[in-house]
């Protein structure tokens, strides 16, 4: 292993653990924050560029760490101002993070896995199987690549990034501590400073680890469901083999009531043509959620080749919503953004070679990445 390598990418640190770094080589606490702004806010990595940190710790710093951020091989633009990024991954695998732009809300949906081990079948990011975790580098990382490529550093960046969704390729709660610390350095004064309702985490159902997450964090909270009963869920999304709706919605209950403000659930529901979108199922849905604070999001499902599901129609995706509000529910029709970049909902998988032939507005990555190290 070399001296490089050994360093501590800062970069991955959360607010804590920056001020355990900084105590361990005897500094004062606050120097974590001096840190921690200059890299997340001001979006610097070269420490003899921080001005009020001494030539002496600078030297230190340069000694000890680094700041480490994902490798960007393709930025995509789609027609509706839709952006993605991939990332190349040491070992070769790559992530895919998106934004979403919508009036005054930028919206990063950001990965924490490469791949996914849940395989739920309507999901192009489950097809591709697991490889592994994100290290909470490689997660806020994202973020950070996303805020620089929006403008040059410097301490008054017009804040692009409004919201963050843990919605991107994996499941974030099976890979729990690294996507706390994660979200903890999105919702630091010192760091991103987004409000806890303002960064959410979608899970498709790790029961114990949403208990787990009511002890260390209040983010928002969102569950793929996708079915109202679990005969069908067994088949879209598999944990319910082992988790099934009535114990996942008991732990999502348990973890909204933890909150110390009124949150309410949000409810994603990937709509399939003639498998989960008949009136039986709204009327299930309606019985099911009648206890829960939520609002429902309807999804209508992406395509991807060998799905074997289809897109319903407006009229179908229409009729669903108009019963759920006629039962008093709160419904939004996801709309579909970046379809033609492969940004949408479920068509995540982390490869490049095919979409770069097909887009016509694939961007080849410029300035960006002329000094930009692995994680």
């Amino acid at each position: 292993m070399t001296n490089e390598q050994k360093k501590v990418n800062l970069l991955g640190l959360s607010p804590q653990k920056m001020k355990d770094f900084f105590v361990e080589m005897g500094e004062k606490p606050f120097r974590a924050q001096q840190l921690l702004k200059w890299i997340h806010q001001v979006g610097l990595e070269d420490f003899d560029d921080m001005s009020n940190v001494s030539k002496v710790m600078r030297d230190k710093l340069k000694e000890m760490a680094c700041v480490e951020y994902p490798e960007v091989i393709y930025h995509d633009i789609s027609k509706d101002g839709t952006q993605k990024w991939v990332m190349k991954m040491p070992g070769g695998s790559s992530i895919e993070t998106v934004y979403i732009p919508e009036g005054d809300r930028g919206t990063l949906c950001v990965s924490s896995q490469i791949g996914c081990s849940l395989d739920c079948s309507f999901c192009s990011t489950g097809k591709q199987g697991f490889n592994r975790d994100l290290s909470v580098a490689e997660i806020i990382g994202q973020v950070y690549v996303a805020a620089k490529s929006f403008d040059k550093p410097g301490e008054k960046r017009e804040r692009k990034i409004t919201n963050v969704v843990m919605m991107g390729m994996g499941e974030p709660l099976m890979n729990f501590d690294n996507v706390v610390d994660a979200m903890a350095l999105m919702m630091d004064d010192f760091c991103y400073g987004l409000s806890k309702r303002r960064v959410t985490l979608s899970t498709s159902g790790v029961v114990p680890r949403l208990y787990e997450l009511a002890e260390v964090s209040d983010v928002s909270l969102a569950v793929s469901l996708h079915a109202p009963n679990d005969e069908l869920r067994n088949v879209l999304v598999p944990i319910n083999k082992k988790y099934p709706i009535k114990e996942l919605m008991k732990a999502c209950n348990h973890y909204m009531a933890s909150l110390p403000d009124r949150r309410k659930l949000t409810i994603e529901y990937t709509m399939m043509n003639k498998v989960n979108d008949e009136m039986e199922h709204a009327e299930q849905l309606a019985v099911l959620l009648k206890d829960t604070p939520c609002k429902i999001n309807l999804i209508p499902f992406n395509p991807f080749p060998n799905s074997g599901y289809e897109r319903p129609s407006n009229n179908r995706v229409y009729k669903f919503r108009d019963y759920l509000h006629s039962q008093g529910f709160i419904v939004t029709i996801r709309t579909t953004r970046g379809d033609d970049i492969d940004a949408a909902c479920g068509q995540l998988v982390g490869q490049v070679e095919d979409r770069t032939r097909r887009s016509e507005r694939y961007i080849k990555l410029r300035d960006i990445n002329d000094n930009s190290p692995s994680v």
